[in-house]
């Protein structure tokens, strides 16, 4: 769980080490502090600070233009007439000057990341999600050929080094590119510690194992919260996080490897030691006489058969039920990944706190996690998902007819929305780890995650549409969401199965859901 904590505190961090504190240009009669004998110390900060920058529509200083020349006139001119003319003004050739009261220091004040560069902040939030999508396709295949122990404790070091070194980095080129690497290794460390998980479990116990690894990722929303509260610097914010990505990476050494990767690999002695191991660990006695290799063919006989096929990428889609599946799957993990991170990285849509907003969420989605259990053991998995989908749909829909003064409601259905959308990504990744075989697991949950981090970019990307519509960008979130509700329907049930294991447990279960509509078709048409 501390994994998933770590690796969940980065993805949202930069909402910290990157906000965009007030600022205005650079003043010399304001900001220079060897001018004292001009005469200017008779007038107040306010009249100096009228005199230099002009004021925007919400009569509030400009962030990113000054006059040319310091405009005494505009102390003798009453509001009324401040726009009768138009004095010539500049962009901020000096610098600017930050309002440090929440932020002392973010990477946005150290770079000047604001008026004409503040773009480049996008830039950074993008090379790190463009690092997770490459990572996930990746290390997705990687870890289906090397193991998942292997590639976990590979990407444990990259994080750690990358996102360390990001503090002392002495350009914002540098920077990118550490984001990028720590981005790269982001999916893996998420993708690999689902698959151990799921693979380790017992049927009944999956569900509860992938509920407890998003209570994690919320645990993570609410120490970030509480970190960035405590270190507002963001060199000291940035360190605190990334230091424990060595201490799990020393700690991955009593990792075992997955038993069924290593059997469906060819390779049964080794996945029968760590069968012996785990049932060392458990306290059962006899496991040597008990586990033994004729036990373990006889039990794993498909899985080993299916070790010899060796199956390939083409395998993967040219399985008419398993190419049908995966994009069944991808689009509703990017629809709902789509209003979850439009909720997320808007957080200023709900208040100006950003830290207790941070919290907030996490508190929210605990709840949620919980209740996703429940109903995954009593609803089904794919009920679950529609039910928790169509209320995130219709929670964001309605914010476009809440008047933006009534901010109690509009923080209300806005949580609703954040603590369904956090319920329904639960079940999806529950739901998608149970439909497909282990041979490929590693890889499509790659693939997943990919659309998902297409989800998160192009999530902040639509509220630029708010120029046409303020409304447009949380309609599209709301009817998204919904449709992928009624998507889901079109995929197998996958409570109380079997866990697949080759891509015949796929056909196997396709046909055996067929042949039980026919049945039930036949009993119907019997009954008269």
């Amino acid at each position: 769980m501390a994994i998933s904590q770590t690796v969940q505190m980065h993805i949202p961090l930069e909402n910290f080490t990157a906000a965009i504190p007030g600022h205005r240009c650079w003043v010399h009669i304001l900001d220079n502090d060897t001018i004292s004998d001009d005469g200017t110390g008779i007038f107040s900060h306010d009249a100096l600070l009228r005199i230099s920058i002009p004021w925007d529509s919400n009569l509030k200083p400009e962030k990113c233009r000054r006059f040319l020349h310091p405009q005494w006139q505009l102390l003798h001119l009453n509001e009324s007439s401040l726009n009768t003319s138009e004095p010539d003004t500049e962009p901020c050739v000096d610098g600017w000057v930050y309002d440090k009261s929440t932020f002392p220091s973010t990477i946005v004040t150290k770079w000047d990341l604001v008026c004409e560069s503040q773009s480049l902040k996008s830039v950074a939030q993008f090379l790190f999600m463009f690092g997770m999508l490459l990572g996930g396709l990746i290390f997705g295949h990687l870890s289906d050929r090397f193991g998942r122990r292997l590639i976990l404790r590979w990407c444990f070091l990259q994080a750690a080094i990358a996102d360390t070194c990001v503090v002392f980095a002495p350009s914002f080129l540098v920077y990118c590119s550490l984001r990028f690497l720590a981005g790269f290794s982001t999916v893996a460390l998420l993708s690999n510690c689902v698959a151990l998980i799921i693979e380790w479990s017992v049927l009944r116990f999956q569900a509860m194992g992938m509920t407890l690894v998003t209570c994690s990722h919320s645990i993570g929303h609410i120490i970030l919260g509480g970190l960035a509260f405590a270190f507002r610097e963001w060199h000291t914010l940035q360190l605190v996080v990334s230091v424990p990505f060595f201490v799990l990476f020393l700690s991955s050494g009593w990792l075992a490897e997955s038993a069924r990767w290593l059997i469906v690999n060819n390779k049964p002695d080794k996945g029968l030691k760590e069968l012996r191991k785990a049932a060392h660990t458990n306290g059962i006695k006899n496991a040597g006489e008990t586990l033994t290799m004729e036990v373990l063919r006889s039990t794993m006989q498909k899985e080993l058969e299916a070790a010899q096929n060796n199956p390939s990428v083409y395998d993967l889609f040219h399985t008419p039920t398993l190419r049908k599946w995966i994009c069944l799957t991808a689009f509703v993990r990017f629809a709902i990944s789509m209003l979850h991170f439009g909720l997320l990285l808007n957080i200023q849509h709900l208040g100006s706190n950003v830290f207790l907003f941070q919290v907030l969420f996490g508190i929210i989605s605990l709840p949620g996690s919980c209740l996703a259990l429940l109903a995954m053991n009593h609803i089904g998995r794919a009920g679950s998902q529609t039910i928790f989908m169509f209320l995130s749909g219709v929670s964001i829909l309605l914010l476009t007819f809440v008047p933006q003064e009534m901010q109690t409601l509009n923080a209300i259905l806005a949580t609703l929305g954040m603590g369904t959308s956090s319920t329904s990504v639960t079940c999806s990744i529950a739901h998608t780890n149970e439909l497909f075989p282990t041979v490929f697991r590693a890889r499509i949950s790659g693939i997943l995650v990919i659309t998902t981090c297409v989800a998160a970019a192009l999530a902040p990307l639509l509220m630029t549409l708010a120029v046409f519509s303020t409304h447009l960008p949380w309609i599209i979130y709301g009817v998204f969401s919904i449709l992928a509700g009624f998507v889901v329907l079109l995929l197998p049930e996958t409570r109380n199965q079997p866990l697949p294991d080759t891509i015949q447990d796929v056909e196997n279960k396709r046909k055996g859901l067929r042949k039980s509509k026919e049945e039930d078709t036949c009993m119907k048409v019997t009954r008269f």
